[in-house]
């Protein structure tokens, strides 16, 4: 079977590279690409059987891939966001790989291309209707009453939302807090996932807001927030949520090969390195 792993991380595509040979030794690998520009041009004069994919390139989305070109083969997406348009790889594609990517799911998925492949045909039209109508509904700002004064808050401005007596508050960077006519579900559906993330029941957090990092107990982790909440219960990353927050940190935040800190944080890494 011949196959092509499009992936912006080398160490990534190494990790799969290695995992393969030991689900599958018969599996070649014909190209490992890192952006949609080199994709588009060797797509022009080659085919293969399966892809790996990853969503996000080092020049953009990989989907602008199959505008360029036209490409019918099966897709395996890599990718480290579990909220992002996962629904609709989930009706399209052939799997998705939630990274660290571990070798029983590699193998399903092989099996499942393996049943359906005679048959699949993948609808990357669908696909990317579905990734731009979840861009567009993505919030820049909020506009805040207080009194007869309305004020625009830019999403970059926000430091964190957080639940409280039954009410939902934006933080700011500058330390201020305002009521909004949202709930923290409907937020989450809202803003952009690869700058923020729901860590519990009560708090969504920027990226940018995160200033250092604690194992806790019973797998959660604590966070030290700028700036400091008022509010009396610690900023943890619940149970449940937990490795979705360390693939979210690993895609987002970190160079493994220029910021080696990250494993002060999570020392599992240093033996999966899956980005």
């Amino acid at each position: 079977m011949k196959t092509v792993i499009i992936e912006a991380e080398s160490l990534a595509t190494e990790r799969l590279e290695e995992l393969l040979a030991e689900v599958n030794p018969d599996i070649r690998i014909l190209a490992k690409i890192g952006s949609i520009r080199e994709a588009v041009r060797w797509f022009q004069n080659h085919t293969v059987d399966l892809i790996f994919l990853d969503i996000r390139l080092s020049d953009g989305l990989s989907f602008s891939i199959f505008e360029q070109v036209a490409v019918n083969t099966p897709v395996i997406f890599t990718t480290a966001f579990d909220q992002y348009a996962i629904k609709a790889f989930k009706l399209n594609s052939i799997a998705y790989l939630l990274k660290p990517i571990r070798k029983t799911e590699l193998m399903e998925s092989l099996q499942k291309f393996q049943t359906l492949k005679t048959a699949y045909r993948i609808d990357y039209e669908q696909l990317a209707s579905a990734l731009e109508n979840r861009t567009l509904s993505i919030k820049k700002r909020f506009l805040i009453q207080f009194g007869i004064k309305i004020k625009k808050i830019e999403i970059q401005e926000i430091a964190y939302f957080f639940a409280l007596d039954k009410s939902v508050f934006l933080k700011t960077f500058d330390n201020h807090a305002y009521p909004i006519d949202f709930v923290l579900d409907q937020l989450e559906n809202q803003i952009d996932p690869s700058q923020f993330f729901r860590i519990n029941r009560k708090l969504i957090v920027n990226l940018d807001a995160i200033t250092n990092m604690t194992a806790f107990s019973r797998g959660r982790i604590k966070l030290d927030l700028k700036p400091s909440p008022d509010f009396h219960d610690d900023p943890i990353v619940s149970i449940e949520r937990a490795r979705n927050f360390k693939n979210w940190q690993n895609n987002k935040a970190y160079d493994y090969a220029s910021d080696p800190t990250i494993f002060d944080y999570f020392p599992y890494l240093k033996n999966s390195i899956d980005l």
